[in-house]
């Protein structure tokens, strides 16, 4: 029989969440559920409203509800801070990355690299192009993860919750692909100034006179030259990043936590969180690291095709040339991103991302659609 309108509330899958918070109700509570919108802020036991199946997302008093847009909002600031802040960190080793792949014949190694500009910039060349970076990698932050919760829910409701918990990867693949392809967009005019910033020292300072002097030279489309190769580094990268670092997650708190993750900690899951998030980060350096060599040509080069980027620095030298360095600054900044992002979402009153979730709910829905 079909539902009433006043019980049709959207399924919300279970494994895009874990909180403590979050209780399956009974078949007879979900069927005889009545609860409307309020037209002020949602209660804790807020539903949402679509067709199909039912089960509430998960709230606590005082605390944003699940899917609701104060949680994108929340997301997309999480993502801000977690990707801003450590990129901007990291700067001075992406700056000796980017020179070993742009001029390997000077910046032979790690240590060396570091001596060259010490040597050549002082202390303060090593953070050359920090605002471009941090502001770059804040939008790129923003877009990554709260598309990315958008996309997650936005698939998972398409499949259906039966399909969507058979095949949670692919719904984890599908939505960061989805949120990488805007969060690029966000980033490759930063980017792409932010690479001859440090790869042409004399160029420019940093972004507010490096954009005009990049605009003047290559056009303004010029600053997306570099768009294709970006999406060919990122998007296989974030797909990774966020696959691997859920079902790492999940796996952790299955065989390696003897307790279940809703009576873990704060500490113990912001501690899971970077954990996942570095093992995460080598697997998406590794992936990424061709299409991250191509970028760093193409934006230092004007005129450079990618023909020209194999040519130059071979099929092997994609794969290798600043690798080691790359693998420890990806992991690193992974592992840091997923700790602030979950420590934001903590800190707000949401559930850490990933682990184990409720086992209850898939019966509830199989009876649902026996209704």
């Amino acid at each position: 029989m079909a539902l009433p309108d006043s019980s049709r509330q959207s399924l919300i899958p279970t494994f895009l969440y874990s909180s403590s918070s979050a209780k399956t109700p009974s078949l007879s509570k979900l069927l005889h559920s009545n609860s409307t919108l309020p037209s002020s802020s949602p209660s804790p036991s807020l539903m949402r409203k679509t067709g199909g199946f039912v089960i509430p997302a998960p709230s606590e008093p005082g605390k944003i509800a699940m899917y609701s847009p104060a949680f994108y909002a929340a997301c997309t600031a999480g993502g801000i801070f977690s990707c801003g802040l450590t990129h901007m960190a990291v700067t001075p080793l992406d700056l000796v990355k980017c020179n070993m792949q742009i001029d390997p014949a000077k910046y032979k190694s790690i240590s060396s690299g570091f001596g060259v500009l010490l040597k050549e910039q002082g202390v303060r060349g090593f953070f050359r192009g920090w605002v471009p970076t941090l502001l770059g990698y804040s939008a790129q932050g923003a877009c990554k993860f709260g598309f990315y919760e958008f996309f997650k829910k936005y698939y998972s409701d398409i499949a259906g919750p039966e399909y969507a918990a058979k095949y949670k990867t692919l719904i984890y693949l599908a939505g960061s692909a989805s949120a990488e392809v805007i969060a690029d967009i966000a980033l490759c005019p930063f980017e792409a100034v932010k690479v001859r910033v440090q790869t042409q020292p004399g160029f420019a300072r940093g972004l507010g006179d490096g954009l005009p002097k990049f605009v003047k030279s290559e056009g303004a489309l010029g600053l997306y030259k570099g768009l294709v190769p970006l999406w060919g580094r990122q998007i296989p990268y974030t797909m990774m990043k966020f696959a691997s670092f859920e079902t790492i997650v999940e796996l952790i708190y299955k065989h390696a936590i003897p307790t279940p993750k809703d009576q873990c900690s704060k500490s113990l899951q912001l501690g899971i969180s970077f954990a996942g998030g570095y093992v995460a980060g080598v697997f998406c350096a590794i992936v990424s690291h061709p299409a991250d060599n191509l970028v760093s040509f193409l934006n230092n080069a004007k005129g450079a095709t990618v023909g020209d980027a194999v040519k130059k620095l071979g099929l092997w030298g994609l794969f290798t040339r600043g690798l080691p360095l790359r693998i420890v600054m990806i992991g690193t900044l992974t592992g840091a991103q997923w700790g602030i992002y979950d420590a934001f979402k903590v800190f707000v009153g949401l559930p850490t991302t990933g682990g184990a979730a409720p086992a209850a709910a898939p019966a509830v829905a199989a009876d649902l659609a026996k209704v």
